[in-house]
Order: structure tokens, then sequence, then C-alpha cells
């Protein structure tokens, strides 16, 4: 063994139930479920039955595990793939081999949906971490920026993300994947006090501090243990111009045929629409098999160059689980190979919970997230400082109606739409410019409701509340 490799899977769509279908909203959680979350877990299955064990890390955020585990987005889901088989026929009738192809993947979905996820998704995640094939992790309950917290609100959302992951799984989680990868001093000590035992900050927040990410560290004076994202490593999938998806053999995702299909390849940078060439199912295949083989002897060298210096070198990668799938038509199929790839070429593939052990020492980091500059930007910059004032207000307002008015019914309810308007997505949105028009009304949309309620329960009059409750145990008085 020259080393070890662990692989962090993030699982998170915001809270989609009831808000819009097309081309944001529903249809997003349908696609996901399809095209990611189905394909990933019948591949940890695959390697489980193998003898496959502490494979991956996968994070599954309390707010989309409430989606997956509705019994109504299973219907939904199952119904949504069964009409993208019956369109799959219409392809045939001028595209036998893409219509084949897609009524198939439509059809494993049908299936799935129908046996092994009917009772939701939790039993299967559920099943293969009491293997020990995955560990699962936690987070805050609607993926909040916890940064930009107050410290009582912080305690509260973390805490119904906690309960929310033991209700569903069983056992308490032993780390969580802190939201954005955002780390403020003392989150630690939050952590600590409700049991969290690591979490994942992004690499150059712990080389900002002279610490290498070849090793977890102990941070401040806790026992908590942070682990950092190797970005040499990581970026190898990763990267918009150098990352494999972008390979020429692999299906295009932006070009969409008029009956909303992907038929094509990525071709050439300098190709576009439907000038692209067809999408080659075989040639696919042989490039998955290629760049597993490259990302093994990309972390291979990692590890060799780290050993220099490190004794048991640790390499840490992490991705959004929708990237294998649904952004990468190709990725569960990459990613079976580099998993069973990586421990012949001597590498030994681990959780963090038993990369705990590694832990070099003490880490005192200054404030990071993975995102654009790698600071807060994202989240608290100009494009977005109207929603920072918002959450801001809605916080102060939360805690006073929350101390002023303990034992009103209501309060469930207006904690339930402060944490969906407090959800880090909203910000993220804006100022990627990615669906931001949906994102100001959720924004919009859930202060709006957040201060009707406020203002009935200050007030003692009756007000319809809404119904969406992602968190059926959610209890306000831990505020």
């Amino acid at each position: 063994m020259i080393g070890r490799f662990a692989l962090v899977l993030h699982s998170h769509l915001p809270w989609l139930r009831g808000h819009g279908t097309w081309p944001v909203g529903e249809e997003w959680l349908y696609q996901a479920i399809a095209t990611s979350y189905v394909p990933v877990l019948a591949t940890l299955d695959r390697l489980a039955e193998r003898g496959g064990r502490d494979l991956v890390t996968v994070g599954v955020t309390p707010v989309l595990a409430a989606q997956l585990d509705d019994p109504a987005v299973i219907t939904d889901a199952s119904n949504w793939a069964a009409h993208w088989m019956w369109r799959a026929q219409e392809l045939a009738q001028r595209d036998p081999v893409a219509g084949n192809r897609e009524a198939r993947q439509a059809h494993a979905t049908v299936s799935a949906l129908q046996s092994t996820h009917r009772a939701g998704f939790s039993p299967a995640f559920r099943r293969l971490a009491d293997a020990r094939a995955i560990e699962l992790l936690a987070g805050p309950a609607t993926h909040p920026f916890q940064p930009l917290l107050d410290d009582r609100v912080a305690d509260f959302a973390l805490r119904t993300g906690l309960d929310d992951h033991r209700v569903r799984f069983g056992t308490a989680a032993a780390g969580i994947w802190a939201p954005e990868c955002g780390y403020r001093p003392g989150l630690e000590k939050l952590y600590q006090g409700q049991g969290v035992g690591h979490f994942l900050m992004d690499g150059p927040t712990m080389l900002h501090v002279g610490r290498p990410t070849s090793s977890p560290w102990t941070v401040g004076d806790t026992d908590v243990v942070a682990f950092g994202r190797d970005l040499d490593v990581t970026y190898r999938v990763w990267s918009p111009r150098k990352g494999y998806p972008g390979h020429h053999e692999y299906r295009e995702f932006h070009v969409v045929d008029d009956l909303g299909f992907r038929t094509r390849r990525v071709t050439s940078s300098t190709v576009h629409g439907t000038d692209k060439a067809p999408y080659d199912e075989s040639a696919a295949a042989a490039a998955v098999a290629r760049d597993a083989r490259d990302f093994v002897n990309v972390v291979r060298r990692r590890l060799l160059d780290l050993g220099e210096h490190t004794r048991d070198p640790l390499v840490v990668a992490a991705y959004d689980t929708e990237l294998f799938g649904h952004w990468w038509h190709e990725g569960p199929a990459w990613l079976e190979a580099v998993l069973s790839l990586l421990p012949q070429a001597g590498i030994k593939v681990t959780t963090l919970s038993q990369a705990r052990e590694l832990a070099a020492g003490r880490i005192d980091p200054e404030p990071g997230s993975w995102g654009t500059g790698k600071d807060f930007r994202v989240w608290n910059g100009p494009a977005v400082a109207s929603m920072v004032d918002d959450n801001d207000e809605l916080m102060r307002r939360w805690l006073k109606t929350a101390d002023a008015h303990p034992g009103d019914p209501r309060q469930q309810a207006l904690a339930t739409q402060a944490l969906l308007a407090l959800s880090s997505d909203w910000a993220f949105m804006v100022s990627k410019d990615s669906a931001a028009q949906y994102a100001t009304a959720r924004h919009s949309g859930h202060h709006g409701s957040f201060h009707r309620i406020a203002d009935a329960i200050e007030t003692g009059h009756t007000i319809s509340l809404p119904q969406e409750r992602p968190f059926g145990h959610l209890d306000p008085r831990l505020l």
C-alpha cells in the first residue's frame, strides 16, 4: 500500500416539491433521480456484492433525503420515466440505436423506482451503510451557508439535520458535509457540541494556513477533524477545460434535439449544436476505461510524491453526486471502474471515518469555501447583497418571535419557512446567473411566508399555513 484515497460524493438538491416543474423545479429532481441517484446506487450495490467495503463517503442532505423518501415523488418520478420511455419509441422511429439506448435507461429507472426504491431511497443508502460499503454524512437541514448564520440558527439547522439523519438511517452520523465547504472560526465548537466528529473543507482553506491536504487535522482546541479536498486530483475530473467529461467521446449534455434527447457526443469545442457527431456507446465505453486508468495513475503518482514527505499519505477527492450520470452520462461507469482499479494499484480505498486515525496535528483555519475565489463572495457578494440583508432580518425576527411565543403551534411552520429561505442555493443560483429568476422567486416566496406567519403569531390572528413539511420531526423549541 502506497497510501489511501477517499472519494466523497455530495448529494444535494434544494426543496423543489410543489415549486414549479420546468425548466427548473420538480423536473430537475426527476432528472437527478433517473440519471444519477438510481445508477450511482446500482453501481455501489454491485461493488458491495463483490465484497467492496469502505468504498465512498456519501453525503445526503436532509432536504434531498426528504424528497427522495416522499411517496408522491417516487410515484411522479416513475411516471416521468415512463413518459421518457414512451418518447424513446418516437426517437427510435428515426434513430433506432439512440431510441433503444434511451428506452433501456428509462426502463431501468422505472423498474428501480417500482421495486428497489418503492419505499424511498433511504433504505438503499442505509443497507449500504450497514454493510460498511459506504459511510453516510449528515448536514444542516436545508443546506444553509453556515458562516453567515447566527450561532443559534446554525446550531438549530444542524441539530434538525442530524435528527433527520438519525430517523432515516437508524444511526447518528459521525461526520457532516459542511454546505459549500463553508467554514468560519467557531463552527468547530458548534460541531463538537452536537457530536460531529469530522467534516470536509476545501483544499485552499487548509493550504492557506500552511497545512497540507495529505493528512486530516484537528480543528482549534476541539477534537473535530477536518479533511481537505486535494484539488490537483479532484480537478482531473472537475475542471471545465481539462476534465474527463469534456473528452470528445462522451455524450454532450448541452445539445438537445427537438424530442428532448441528447444524441450527440462532445466531438470538439469548436463544433456546436447538431453539427456535433452522433453519440457512439462503444467509443464512450473505451474512453471510460482509458480515463479510469488515467485517474488511478494520477492518484498513484500523487500518493508517491506525498509519501516522500508524509507517512501514510491521504488523497481526498470530492464531487457533487449529480456529476455522475446527470452532467456526465458515463460517470457511474467511470466510478465503478476507478473503485475497482484503485486497490490493484496499491491504493487503499477508504472513508473519512476510517481515515480519522491519520490526524497529524492541529489546524486553525481562516474563513473559506469551495466557491469562486474560495471565499464567501458567491453568498454575500454585491449580486446578492439584498438577499443577505433579507436573511439577516429574518434571523433577527425568528429569534425574537421564538423567544416571545415559544408555545405557539405555528412555530413549526415558521421554522420550516425560515430554514427553506436560508438555503444556500438561492444566492448561489443568482451569483452564477443559473436560473436566477427562479432562485429570486423562491427566496422571496419563503421570506414572504415566514413574515406572514410571524405576523400571525405576534398578533394572534389566524391564517392558513403552508403545507410543505420536509421535516415532520422538526421541534422549534430546540431553537
